[in-house]
């Protein structure tokens, strides 16, 4: 029980510092999108894929990581402004740790900062940072049981993506049966197919999501 106090407490604070973020973003007019899914969900190949048809003076990316730098690293290949966070083994970012990120960033010109987050389906779930959006990204090789096994993610998801689906031939996922145990945990999620890998569908993704790649 103790525990649980502890918890709520936790999550009490950083929801505070969240929704001060979020304000002081809003008053500076820049949408704070969150970037979420496992370890090999294909986030960092979707990010880069959608900086190749921005204006990357306009966007800022904040990398999530359990130790290494190797992903922020393709990120700046693009000449965006990115800053590294390294949790040293912590499986979520926090809203106080993206706080401290954008800070540190020159948010002058920035309409649009993205979070690449820590891979992983459940504590990334439980922590608001600030965000406008939450963006999914599901690869069909996961197969279709994860709603259900972990269903905050999906629950608290506006924007699922679901990737790699020039695989779909090589697994049993069903899509339909996918989407169905999605909107009836989350009957508000938006849902999208593309391939980042083989460039298919990600103009679909922009057109709804970023106003600044019109």
């Amino acid at each position: 029980m103790k525990i649980i106090e502890v918890n709520k407490r936790v999550l009490e604070k950083n929801d505070d510092i969240a929704s001060r973020l979020n304000q002081f973003l809003h008053d500076r007019e820049i949408l704070l999108v969150n970037l979420l899914g496992t370890p090999g969900s294909g986030k960092t190949t979707l990010l880069e894929r959608i900086l190749e048809r921005v204006d990357i003076r306009k966007v800022a990316v904040i990398e999530g990581d359990l130790y290494t730098d190797s992903d922020a690293k393709r990120i700046e290949n693009f000449g965006v402004r990115t800053i590294q966070l390294n949790t040293c083994g912590a499986c979520h970012l926090e809203a106080s740790m993206i706080q401290e990120a954008i800070h540190k960033l020159d948010l002058n010109g920035i309409e649009v900062i993205i979070i690449d987050n820590i891979g992983n389906l459940v504590c990334t779930a439980e922590f608001k940072l600030g965000e406008d959006k939450r963006i999914m990204v599901f690869s069909v090789t996961e197969g279709n049981d994860k709603p259900l096994k972990y269903p905050l993610m999906f629950q608290t998801t506006d924007i699922l993506i679901i990737n790699k689906m020039d695989l779909i031939r090589y697994t049993n996922f069903n899509i339909e049966d996918f989407k169905k145990d999605v909107w009836i945990l989350n009957p508000q999620c938006h849902i999208y197919e593309c391939s980042a890998y083989h460039n298919e569908g990600i103009n679909d993704i922009l057109n709804i999501l970023f106003p600044l790649s019109e």
